[in-house]
């Protein structure tokens, strides 16, 4: 059930990425911008290069490449040994998700303009938090020595 719970992460990260995690407008009375990963990370190259390689190694590089080192454990094709390494990797993952709730609560603390979560930031949310789970149930399961 592991294996299929991790293979599943393969495709909800790149959904989450592409989905919506804020919606934030300048003014109340006008349209909400949607705001993903993507679309962040887009901006950002723009703006801040080392910003953005930070960013992207956190929310998309090092969430995938967990996923794929614990698959490739999971079909014995890696070491368990493995897995501590990964479990960093976890770590660092989460640290995306913390930049994004300290953006809200700096946006919505100056309060000019308005700031909404959306269904991306959960699903997102959720895939890191899914990771890490199956991972550390993967240890669990590892033999020690």
């Amino acid at each position: 059930m592991l294996k299929f719970a991790n293979l599943a992460l393969l495709l909800l990260f790149p959904l989450a990425w592409a989905a919506p995690l804020l919606r934030a407008g300048l003014l109340p009375f006008f349209g909400l911008e949607e705001i993903s990963v993507l679309s962040g990370l887009q901006t950002l190259w723009r703006t801040d290069v080392f910003l953005a390689l930070l960013v992207s190694f956190l929310a998309l590089f090092d969430p995938y490449l967990k996923v794929i080192g614990v698959a490739l454990i999971q079909f014995d094709l890696a070491s368990p040994r493995l897995l501590p390494t990964l479990n960093v990797l976890g770590k660092l993952a989460m640290a995306d998700i913390f930049l994004i709730a300290i953006y809200i609560v700096v946006a919505k603390g100056v309060g000019v303009g308005r700031l909404e979560t959306a269904w991306g930031l959960y699903l997102f949310t959720g895939c890191v938090a899914a990771s890490f789970a199956i991972s550390h149930l993967e240890m669990k399961k590892a033999p020690r020595g």
